[in-house]
């Protein structure tokens, strides 16, 4: 029924009540800048930038295919279940197998907290999933969540489909001429490479398992630090996924409809939609049967004495024009790279935790110099770092705009310290790439300054009653996380130890007047441990040093409590005495 309606809509019937809502339900997610293909298929404009764009302009399924299918027009709610006794035969379309269904929901798990701003629903990916290949067909998977024969979509050889020509080798898709979309979620070789998870935890990432698809499908969507709760920035992830507005409207009737209440049904029992994008435009009107005459041999032109040989009629099966050889597949931009350049790319260097403020950039080149536009390029982090690209990932694909130019999403500095490798290469060709190099540097303050001004003092052998607390800043702002070092030192101009004094202690209790590894907090304060006081009176120095240079130094006062005078006792003044008579 799904499958009728959905044409009725596509072939323009709206007479009914029903079929205008749903049109003007599909209308409403419509995207901006929507233009047509060659073959009719509405897609964004390649003039309006777009994150997705700058990630790969042929989405994680290289826009293959998809299927049409609308949902039924209502979702079944309360939704049964094979246990419950209710005959699932006449809504199977509508339900989700359930080793497909647990994966769905496993994956939005993880990414709830790996990427809790994401807000990743698993209705997404069962809406995805179905457009992609029906639920796995129809849940056709084995106890692991492994296909159990490929879903490969057609190749991508430029012929009513994208040009994609082989990355993998034919690893994934067994074809080593063309990129295929491969699995229950459809991802091509050359995106699977770098969004690729293992979701079934085999040690292994495969895109025919559902696990794993589903997973790297959430973190493919999740990518951009976009939060699907908001609906500019859904638009946006599913058409990163496959660059269609129709897509979007489909993926959309599906998402609600699961949102509103689906159910799960039992693996294999599925049912496989059957309108497919790259067929519905395609509707050949039928023909009636014909006998076809057999071919006229042709007959040979006879040369009368004396008269020029005659033409044959053009219904004659006279001699035909002489075949000519079929017309050869133009190059694409990327056949005519023949290298890279660095595109102006500054010093890259930033703090741990930190977003890299430059970014890089890489030319697409002909052998002579000329710029080629819309040529994808990969930049991968080819470095033992922590660092990653915007998003969590440490590759990106970028496509070149029409200076030739492709500019990689910003790298996130991580934790670790150091240098960073990153290698630019053309998708598809094995020419001279790129090579960049990021470094990475501790944490640092500029500023540290105690949070009061109180006195610190302490009698000899005693406590300090008050914790030393300083606060660290970085061009004033917070700094978090920043290494210090604390040192009862000897003199303003003498930074040893001092070797008496205030001290801290240690694990083991012992005495000491120098604490290294201590790290600011969130909010960039660091509050020393508890002082102590030996026997020695005086007035002694702590100095504090960060990171990057800051320093604080503090006046510690040791010193016997002054003695407080108590009253003596109240004498009467002695009375005059009288004189005598």
């Amino acid at each position: 029924m799904a499958a009728q309606f959905g044409r009725r809509i596509r072939k323009g019937v709206t007479t009914t009540a029903v079929a205008a809502a749903a049109v003007a339900a599909l209308a409403a997610s419509q995207a901006p800048g929507v233009t047509t293909d060659g073959q009719g298929r509405e897609t964004t404009s390649d003039t309006t930038p777009s994150p997705e764009e700058a990630a790969d302009g042929a989405g994680a399924t290289g826009n293959s295919p998809y299927y049409t299918d609308l949902p039924p027009l209502n979702s079944p709610n309360p939704a049964p279940s094979a246990s419950s006794g209710t005959d699932l035969s006449g809504v199977a379309e509508a339900g989700i197998p359930a080793t497909v269904l647990d994966a769905y929901k496993k994956a939005e798990a993880a990414l709830r907290e790996s990427k809790p701003g994401c807000n990743l629903p698993w209705q997404l990916l069962a809406a995805i999933g179905k457009v992609e290949s029906g639920q796995a067909r129809g849940g056709r998977v084995d106890a692991d969540g492994t296909t159990l024969s490929p879903i490969l979509g057609p190749q991508l050889d430029g012929n009513g489909f994208a040009l994609i020509r082989d990355t993998d080798g034919g690893a994934y898709d067994g074809n080593s001429s063309y990129d295929q979309a491969v699995g229950p979620m459809q991802f091509i070789p050359s995106t699977w490479e770098w969004a690729g998870r293992d979701g079934n935890g085999d040690g292994r990432e495969d895109p025919n398992n559902i696990y794993d698809a589903a997973l790297a499908a959430g973190h493919y969507l999740c990518r951009f630090d976009w939060d699907l709760s908001d609906q500019r920035d859904l638009d946006k992830a599913i058409l990163s996924y496959n660059n269609s507005t129709d897509y979007l409207n489909t993926v959309m009737s599906w998402l609600e409809y699961y949102r509103k209440g689906t159910h799960e049904i039992p693996d294999g029992s599925g049912t496989l939609p059957t309108d497919r994008s790259d067929s519905v435009t395609v509707r050949p009107s039928p023909t009636p049967p014909s006998v076809s005459a057999p071919p006229k041999p042709s007959p040979k032109p006879t040369k009368p004495s004396g008269s020029t040989p005659s033409k044959p009629p053009a219904d004659s099966g006279g001699p035909s024009t002489p075949p000519t050889a079929p017309p050869t597949t133009p190059p694409t931009p990327t056949d005519t790279v023949d290298h890279l350049e660095d595109a102006g790319t500054a010093q890259l260097t930033a703090m741990a935790g930190d977003t890299f403020t430059e970014r890089m950039s890489a030319r697409a080149e002909t052998d002579t110099g000329k710029a080629v536009a819309k040529v994808r390029i990969r930049f991968t982090i080819t470095s033992d770092t922590d660092t990653t690209f915007t998003g969590g990932e440490s590759v990106a694909i970028v496509v070149t705009n029409s200076s030739g130019v492709a500019v990689a999403p910003a790298l996130q500095a991580g934790e670790q310290t150091g240098p960073v490798a990153v290698q630019a290469t053309v998708l598809g060709r094995a020419v001279k790439g790129v090579a960049y190099k990021a470094t990475v540097t501790e944490r640092a303050a500029d500023t540290l300054v105690r949070t009061n001004t109180e006195a610190l003092t302490c009698t000899p052998g005693g406590e300090f009653a008050d914790a030393v607390e300083l606060k660290a800043t970085y061009d004033g702002e917070a700094a978090d996380k920043v290494a210090a070092t604390a040192t009862i030192v000897k003199s303003v101009l003498d930074p040893t130890p001092n070797d008496k004094g205030p001290y801290f202690k240690d694990a083991d209790g012992k005495a000491v007047r120098t604490l290294s590894g201590l790290k600011t907090d969130a909010n960039g304060l660091l509050t020393l441990p508890q002082l102590y006081a030996d026997g020695t009176e005086g007035t002694f120095l702590l100095r504090v040093t960060t990171a990057g240079g800051a320093t604080a130094t503090v006046t510690l006062t040791v010193k016997e409590a002054e003695a407080t005078a108590s009253p003596g006792p109240s004498v009467s003044p002695s009375p005059t005495a009288s004189p005598t008579a």
